[in-house]
């Protein structure tokens, strides 16, 4: 079957707008029920004035309640490419998140958060394709894990998920498994990495056939992968970019290396010169304590008589 890459903000969109296929996602990654769910997409658009680049950006913010009866802020990134700026952008983005406020049954609270990034890029010593980074509160007295939970500290600290979609598999066993195959970065029909070849049987899972239908549609429709391509070539240019200001950068530290390896060696020129001059000093230190010796066995000499 012909399926989009979700790994596109355009194409992750469209799966995201069907509340069941967002249920499925969301409860997969937290390995939670989830009851019920109220998506807010945040749409923005990232400008670099200086290359003339308007990149479109989508962010998800998803409230849900577990069938606990906890109420949760989800919020999902994904990022096909690593550059500098990612790390800051993430960050501020959850900080302005912790400030927001919530309206939840007309009553505004600060909700507990949980971050799901999904990574285009390999994260180093991670080999693992999803990452689980769950808080688990320890009673430091006594040294023994706690059960309980806490609004106070909830609310200040996140669990978070990572999926690095370049470390994905052919494993299909798990519901997690499942998920994860359709973002695997393999089986592209072409250079563009934006279409690719489904094979997994998904005809007796319900979740998995809605998410499909929707791949799918995106893959074969027009309007869908012309939005796709626009956003690759985009993408592309800024990456294309960010490799220039790379290259500047690693060119300027070559120079800077250069230049201190030729200070070292003059550094170095002047270092064998002051030990030359120490030798040299020494050795007139060693004739004048001689002179000196002899002197004094002279006069010793001369009052012996």
């Amino acid at each position: 079957m012909i399926i989009a890459n979700p790994i596109y903000d355009v194409v992750f969109k469209r799966l995201m707008e069907n509340e069941r296929v967002a249920k499925f996602f969301i409860g997969t990654m937290l390995g939670q029920k989830v009851h019920s769910l109220e998506l807010k997409p945040q749409e923005f658009t990232y400008t670099d004035k200086l290359a003339g680049l308007a990149v479109f950006r989508l962010d998800f913010v998803a409230v849900i309640k577990t069938e606990e009866g906890a109420i949760k802020k989800i919020l999902i990134e994904i990022q096909k490419a690593k550059n500098r700026i990612d790390l800051m952008r993430f960050r501020n983005y959850l900080a302005e998140q912790y400030k927001k406020q919530d309206t939840v049954e007309e009553e505004k609270i600060t909700l507990p958060i949980t971050t799901i990034y999904i990574l285009g890029f390999p994260l180093l010593n991670v080999e693992t394709a999803c990452v689980g980074v769950e808080r688990q509160y320890r009673d430091m007295i006594n040294d023994k894990v706690l059960e309980t939970k806490n609004d106070f500290i909830e609310q200040l600290t996140h669990d978070s998920y990572i999926v690095q979609v370049k470390r994905i598999t052919g494993r299909y066993k798990s519901r997690l498994d499942k998920l994860l195959s359709v973002f695997e970065q393999s089986n592209f029909i072409d250079d563009t990495e934006t279409i690719k070849e489904y094979h997994y049987p998904v005809e007796n899972d319900e979740e998995m056939k809605k998410v499909m239908d929707i791949l799918h549609h995106s893959g074969i429709d027009p309007e869908t992968r012309k939005a796709i391509e626009a956003e690759r070539e985009a993408w592309r240019s800024v990456n294309a970019m960010f490799e220039e200001e790379k290259r500047a950068f690693e060119k300027k530290l070559q120079e800077k290396e250069v230049e201190l390896l030729e200070k070292n060696e003059v550094i170095t020129e002047h270092e064998k010169v002051i030990t030359e001059h120490e030798k040299v000093i020494t050795e007139k230190e060693q004739v004048l304590e001689a002179q000196r010796k002899l002197i004094e066995e002279l006069q010793k000499k001369l009052k012996d008589k």
